[in-house]
């Protein structure tokens, strides 16, 4: 690997050792688990590699292959304010990681990419990428439901993103040739194996070229709209509530939204119409999965797309153009886009007896549309994996 060989480059020693986290999908279940909802996910076998060495000082240094910029911190004063650049994800899981279990050690290391930046939730898997490789120099086991816990902490309350859990328990608790299954209210999940009446299937990324970015992007807005609207929904029906950011789509009924909805302002309607119709478009496509239907897996997976565009108004011009290419060309199961929608990629399930015809179809027609972007568009064929979990603890 690449990050190997720039290590040895860089402090002419080898590694001591490299770590993985997978990048993951979510075919059903997009915008969903910052409210408490349920989703579906496949951690894909591509992702980050961290190629590193213990540094006795304490000093964390860190050398990303997609970064120009070295990030430097002491595991001892860390800042306590993010500074705008790729590395504070990590300076963030430092700083929890320390809360749970005191740090000796430091680490020089070297991150690598196993795809473009955008949507498939890079992020989450450096960040658990860090932590495994960090905790490993310092002798430190956590269970699975700690090293979720603070990738999560670090990207909400440190870089100060309004995500949910998907990211971290797709990218932890996946397991190849399964669905994960998950209920972001109390983690309950379940791994779905591929039924044997299931037609194969590969996972194809398609890159629209453009980079993703949750802090600089609408997300924040669209989720605070989301509660905006559960929180009036709340009022309208006269239950009882508390503060503005603990309203959340999980505590007010359908049949509440159903009854109300009409009076919610035009936005704050839409996010919740996406929210309530995901939740129910989850629940169909787990059992979809579990009796190997992936026809309609995968039309719930483009169902989810459109909705997306329409209500969530998520989506660049050109990953809707992606998303609507798709939908034309024989061999697509289904799909829709990675991560939260915001430039980054798109997904697709698909024949793998059509992989290249699917390829060939999906890239001519896109890049008639977008030219431009030729030299920065790719499309990486993928299949299940299994999450980084460092341990069998829960």
């Amino acid at each position: 690997m690449r990050c190997e060989e720039v290590f040895y480059s860089i402090y002419n020693k080898e590694p001591e050792g490299v770590a993985f986290c997978p990048y993951r999908v979510c075919p059903i279940g997009a915008h969903s688990d910052h409210n408490l909802g349920k989703i579906t996910g496949l951690a894909i076998d591509k992702g980050i590699h961290i190629a590193y060495r213990t540094k006795h000082n304490g000093v964390v240094e860190m050398q990303s292959l997609q970064f120009s910029k070295r990030a430097q911190w002491h595991i001892g004063s860390v800042p306590k304010n993010k500074e705008g650049d790729w590395a504070d994800y990590l300076r963030g899981a430092t700083i929890f990681l320390q809360k749970r279990h005191p740090l000796s050690v430091g680490i020089s290391a070297v991150i690598e990419g196993s795809l473009p930046i955008g949507g498939l939730s890079s992020s989450a898997a450096v960040t658990l990428c860090f932590i495994s490789a960090l905790c490993k120099v310092n002798g430190i086991t956590l269970s699975n439901s700690e090293l979720i816990e603070i990738a999560f902490e670090a990207e909400k309350e440190y870089v100060g993103v309004s995500v949910g859990k998907l990211d971290q328990n797709c990218e932890v608790l996946s397991k190849k040739n399964h669905l994960l299954y998950l209920d972001t209210l109390d983690g309950s999940y379940e791994l779905i194996p591929t039924a044997e009446s299931m037609p194969a299937y590969d996972i194809m990324i398609f890159f629209s070229g453009l980079e993703h970015s949750l802090a600089g992007s609408k997300y924040n807005m669209r989720v605070d709209e989301l509660r905006a609207g559960a929180y009036a929904l709340e009022a309208f029906a006269g239950l009882e509530y508390g503060k503005f950011n603990e309203a959340n789509a999980r505590n007010v009924s359908p049949e509440i939204y159903e009854k109300y909805k009409s009076l919610l302002p035009e936005p704050w309607r839409k996010r919740c119409e996406h929210w309530y119709t995901e939740f129910r478009r989850v629940q169909k496509g787990a059992e979809a999965w579990r009796r190997g239907d992936l026809a309609e897996f995968g039309r719930l997976s483009f169902e989810s797309g459109l909705s997306s565009i329409v209500n969530w108004e998520s989506g660049a011009p050109e990953q809707i153009k992606l998303y609507e290419i798709m939908k034309t060309v024989d061999g697509i199961y289904g799909g829709r886009f990675c991560g939260a929608g915001f430039k980054g990629c798109c997904m697709a399930l698909v024949d793998p007896s059509f992989s290249e015809s699917v390829k060939e179809k999906v890239s001519a027609e896109y890049l008639k549309a977008f030219p431009e972007l030729s030299d920065k568009y790719s499309v990486h064929i993928c299949h299940s994996a299994d999450g980084v979990g460092v341990s069998g603890k829960e």
